[in-house]
């Protein structure tokens, strides 16, 4: 899936082969090769993990009501945009729910953005890491329409305005919900996908002026994608708990 193989995947290969197997086995998996069981795309989870840890380690430390840092700043815009959508979206309780979609904002941003850096690559090139952004998604929003409604008044959603169109609704709404995490998967993979092999593509021919265009142009996609991932995710909550009228 990756074109580019990281350098720090070769360490990890090189140094934690063991605990890589270890890990592997857990989940009843073994690696092609035992030599090299990291794969990139696990390799760069890990890191962009623990870049926003120690991200917001610094921002807690220096957490300031009178005068706070650029990082603290940062964040604030980026909670303030995150509650105005969510609002939108989902409407008046839509605060218990931002937590859900800050965490997924930062990580997929973070894991879009990593691949700029000369060395590393963006794991949300790979289909099961945004696929599993996907399943998380779909998760939260039906647990949180079964919290917020019930078994029964959740299952209603399935069956259409009347009850004679309950037969045909229900299966329409069901493949309907089970192709959200696939669009969600396959959209955020292709675009960062497709946005890294221009990148490298044009990177070959020339390190000057156009690699830049289209290194500004992948910061906007990163940006672009991870916003449309988060909204659609809030369309889906916000359709989840709304009450029937």
């Amino acid at each position: 899936m990756v074109t580019r193989e990281a350098w720090l995947t070769k360490l990890f290969n090189a140094y934690l082969a063991g605990p890589g197997n270890a890990l592997l086995a857990l989940f009843h998996q073994t690696a092609e090769n035992p030599k090299e069981p990291w794969a990139d795309f696990i390799v760069m989870q890990v890191l962009v993990a623990l870049l926003i840890v120690a991200l917001l380690v610094v921002l807690r430390r220096g957490l300031s009501v009178d005068k706070p840092g650029k990082i603290q700043h940062i964040f604030e815009v980026i909670r303030e945009f995150i509650n105005e959508q969510a609002h939108d979206q989902v409407g008046h309780d839509s605060g218990r729910h931002t937590l859900i979609f800050t965490t997924l904002f930062i990580f997929i941003l973070t894991a879009n953005l990593i691949g700029i850096i000369p060395g590393f690559v963006s794991p949300t090139q790979c289909h099961y890491v945004t696929a599993g952004c996907a399943f998380l998604a779909f998760l939260y929003y039906n647990i949180a329409g079964l919290r917020k409604n019930g078994l029964w008044k959740y299952t209603k959603h399935f069956m259409g305005p009347v009850w004679w169109l309950a037969p045909l609704m229900l299966p329409i709404e069901i493949v309907s919900h089970l192709a959200r995490p696939l669009s969600l998967t396959i959209r955020l993979f292709a675009n960062m996908y497709a946005g890294e092999k221009v990148m490298l593509a044009f990177l070959g021919l020339t390190y000057l002026v156009i690699p830049s265009v289209f290194m500004g142009l992948h910061v906007f996609v990163a940006f672009l994608q991870a916003y449309i991932f988060v909204l659609l995710t809030m369309i889906y909550v916000g359709g989840a708990v709304a009450e029937e009228h």
